[in-house]
């Protein structure tokens, strides 16, 4: 496929394959209701793996293009355009094809997409931000983060939590814990489960010492969804001691 795909040749691609009672459920499963945290969000009713396959087939949608897409009101189009994105990031980053300079224009156009709200629900945060944020700060400050985390917005701060994923995988917890203490006291529900999934993942990943000596310290102080979620994989006994404290 040539540079001359567009962004409108991908919205049109994904319309053919819009299902409308698809779409009803996901309106409601990703909260796009009013008041909700997704309010507002307007769903074509396509699934996962077609989006992905949509990506796929456009995979080579130069980046100003994909700047556009991400600009859509339409979840999947955002979707379609992360996805084309980490794999632009990816190549990008393998030694044979290495490019620094097209990885950090890469991660400009992300952040900025984040920052005017377009990485709007989880899916999209979650979908991305381990994939292009994280590997970015793998050899870099990661001050970047710590401004996310403190960031009125929601999707900010879980770009900033889950971008640690990264790091995680690296056998890095460090970041996590700093960011996951700093989120301790954030109660919303978003932000509770990804501090405790990526704990979870340290425990799973790094080293299950490091999770449980971070919540000798901080489980009194953690929200119960929090805590749920980070000794989930941990033995029956050793969870009931932490919930009870």
């Amino acid at each position: 496929m040539s540079d001359s795909v567009t962004a409108a040749d991908v919205r049109s691609a994904l319309r053919e394959l819009a299902n409308p009672a698809d779409a009803t459920h996901l309106q409601r499963f990703f909260k796009s209701g009013p008041g909700e945290y997704g309010e507002g969000d307007v769903f074509l009713g396509v699934r996962v793996p077609v989006s992905r396959g949509v990506a796929k087939r456009f995979a080579a949608l130069p980046l100003d293009e994909v700047d556009k897409l991400l600009d859509s009101d339409v979840h999947e189009d955002r979707f379609v355009a992360l996805v084309i994105l980490n794999a632009r990031f990816a190549a990008a980053s393998r030694p044979r094809s290495f490019d620094d300079a097209a990885r950090a224009a890469m991660v400009e156009l992300y952040l900025a997409a984040v920052r005017r709200g377009r990485v709007n629900n989880w899916d999209l945060v979650d979908v991305s931000a381990e994939n292009i944020v994280g590997p970015w700060l793998l050899d870099k400050p990661r001050d970047l983060l710590f401004q996310l985390a403190r960031s009125e917005s929601l999707w900010e701060r879980r770009v900033a939590l889950l971008s640690t994923f990264a790091f995680i995988k690296a056998g890095d917890a460090s970041t996590t814990f700093a960011l996951s203490e700093l989120l301790l006291g954030d109660r919303r529900d978003l932000i509770q489960k990804a501090v405790g999934w990526m704990l979870r993942e340290v425990g799973k990943r790094v080293d299950r010492s490091l999770l449980t000596g971070f919540l000798d310290r901080h489980a009194p102080a953690m929200g119960r969804t929090a805590l749920s979620y980070s000794i989930e994989h941990l033995p029956p006994e050793v969870r009931a001691e932490y919930r009870a404290r």
